[in-house]
């Protein structure tokens, strides 16, 4: 049995320090070491959940490739259980540029997925089946495989998504956010749309993130409720995976029985926290359990 499954976002971060967002006109730039680690989504939100204790599966497709060696090498130094398939087009990454006051901007080479889906669907309802909560990464090779895995969930097990940057009308996220109990949405293309939102995913509990501003949270009982952000215990070194941290907070929280608007303030301290470690291979010490 697993607290946790992660289906899909599993891929690799190049994290490079930028003087400024957008970049100053320049041939060169000369930027502090540039490395290849595990990141993407699906990794922040199964990382930050084995370091806040829980039981973790991981389910997803990467690359015979040198990207894809990183994800296996850093998941092999966890006790998260990864369940793999190989993707042709190999490994999705990113480059995430992060200014000096941690405003980021990402560049993500998603690497489609081409064919038929990569696991049966009876293979990810019986691991589904196996877990109390699923996360659900907002991949396409899941697309088809989606009733199957609502109707595969056990009895009182939820299932969240992140839609990320979604502005409330983009097709692609609709049947990701339809299939949920607990929405994550970014609030910086919604605007003052994100109580609409919340109001036509009823009676989903959605989560609206705002970076540095907190987030709201709006769970069907009257208006939403702020959540401010938390302190970070030390200094900032890394943003990237923060919302991942946020995400995976409120999930353990919530397992724990904890009222979702409770959860949240509690996960933005475990959002802080990760703020304070460079990549997401957390020390099983930093993240706060309670």
């Amino acid at each position: 049995m697993y607290d946790l499954l992660v289906i899909g976002g599993l891929g690799v971060d190049v994290r490079v320090r930028v003087p400024a967002i957008p970049l100053p006109a320049a041939d060169s730039v000369t930027v502090d070491p540039i490395d290849l680690r595990i990141g993407n989504t699906g990794a922040g939100v199964a990382l930050a959940g084995h370091a806040l204790g829980l039981r973790v599966a991981v389910v997803d497709v990467i690359g015979a490739d040198p990207a894809g060696d990183v994800v296996r090498t850093a998941l092999a130094r966890t006790t998260v259980h990864a369940v793999l398939r190989d993707a042709p087009a190999g490994t999705r990454r990113s480059v995430n540029l992060v200014d000096p006051g941690g405003r980021r901007m990402s560049l993500y080479d998603a690497r489609p997925w081409r064919g038929p889906a990569p696991f049966p669907a009876a293979e990810l309802t019986a691991l589904a089946r196996d877990a109390a909560h699923v996360h659900l990464s907002i991949m396409d090779w899941t697309l088809p495989l989606l009733p199957a895995l609502r109707a595969g969930l056990a009895d009182g097990a939820a299932l969240s998504t992140d839609l990320h940057d979604w502005d409330g009308a983009n097709a692609y996220h609709r049947p990701f956010a339809e299939v949920a109990d607990l929405v994550f949405v970014s609030g910086v293309r919604l605007g003052l749309e994100a109580g609409a939102l919340a109001a036509a995913l009823a009676p989903r509990t959605v989560l609206v993130t705002h970076g540095a501003d907190g987030a709201e949270a709006h769970t069907g009982a009257g208006g939403p409720t702020r959540v401010p952000v938390a302190e970070p215990p030390a200094p900032v070194v890394d943003t990237n995976g923060a919302g991942d941290a946020f995400a995976a907070g409120v999930i353990a929280a919530r397992l724990r029985g904890v009222p979702t608007a409770d959860a949240a303030a509690y996960a933005a301290r475990v959002a802080a926290a990760a703020c304070t470690h460079d990549g997401m291979e957390y020390p099983l010490d930093l993240l706060p359990r309670r």
